[in-house]
């Protein structure tokens, strides 16, 4: 079951790039997918928890370097198999034939793509239609390599704190956070891809999401979010100049972490008034 776990985050990441790749409609169904196996982590994950299985968030390192998107999906489709074999170490047997039901109208969706050629790793860092300096262009190649682990890790961060919590409050809150990690992950992902400088986020360490004070965490990554924002407004600043278009995304993208602030800010005073009842 923790090798299934495994297996599964490996192809919602897998998923989610070929995602990123696309330029086409098949981006959309990429996307479906992506979220669908994701779901399917999270039923595996609360099963082990159920179990009273320890696990973590470990997994491969995942070759995603293609020049058509044909070749991805034909990666996707061998995982696919291979999974196939492992869901039977399932004892839930509802949840096994859902998995195996999804997975079967996946594979076959993606063997009927339509191919399409992918520069997502041309190295081109130039976006559709917009003229950047260079300054601008270095800036935003660093916060997109910076911003998409972040958002990666917070997704992993906080789906994990949602899984050991009974807590209808809290994991309203991370639930938003997660959405909103997603949000943010595939727009940076897909710029990344436009620019030809698209990459796998790297393994998150354990002791990032097994968290053992939470109320440090949210008041860490407070201030987190407040460096995020001036990243954005700096950066929005940057490519002013050359395209108001961008910048308004970067002052949109800034904007959303107000938000963030305050949820973590809530969950942070529901904590420690949870602690001074207690």
């Amino acid at each position: 079951m923790k090798n299934l776990l495994i297996k599964t985050h490996e192809l919602w990441l897998e998923l989610l790039m070929a995602g990123f790749m696309s330029r086409t409609e098949n981006r959309g169904k990429l996307y479906d997918f992506s979220n669908i196996v994701f779901r399917h982590f999270t039923w595996l994950e609360h099963h082990l928890i159920a179990e009273g299985e320890s696990y973590d968030y470990d997994r491969d390192t995942i070759p995603v370097k293609v020049e058509k998107l044909s070749i991805i999906l034909n990666n996707i489709n061998r995982r696919i198999s291979e999974l196939d074999l492992q869901i039977i170490s399932c004892p839930d047997e509802d949840l096994t034939k859902r998995i195996n039901s999804d997975l079967n109208y996946i594979k076959a969706t993606l063997s009927k793509m339509p191919d399409e050629e992918v520069t997502a790793f041309d190295t081109s860092r130039t976006l559709h239609g917009i003229t950047l300096t260079q300054e601008a262009t270095d800036a935003l190649t660093l916060f997109l390599f910076e911003e998409s682990y972040k958002e990666y890790e917070l997704i992993m961060i906080y789906n994990y704190l949602q899984a050991h919590s009974d807590d209808a409050f809290l994991n309203r809150i991370f639930q938003i956070m997660i959405d909103e990690s997603n949000f943010h992950l595939r727009s940076f992902g897909q710029m990344m891809s436009e620019m030809g400088i698209l990459g796998v986020p790297r393994v998150i360490h354990k002791s990032l999401y097994q968290i053992e004070d939470v109320k440090q965490f949210l008041r860490d990554g407070i201030e987190e979010e407040i460096a995020a924002k001036e990243m954005c407004k700096e950066l929005s600043d940057a490519v002013a100049k050359d395209s108001k278009e961008l910048a308004a995304f970067f002052d949109f993208i800034n904007y959303q972490e107000d938000y963030h602030i305050s949820l973590m800010t809530d969950a942070l005073v529901y904590y420690e008034g949870q602690e001074n009842h207690g």
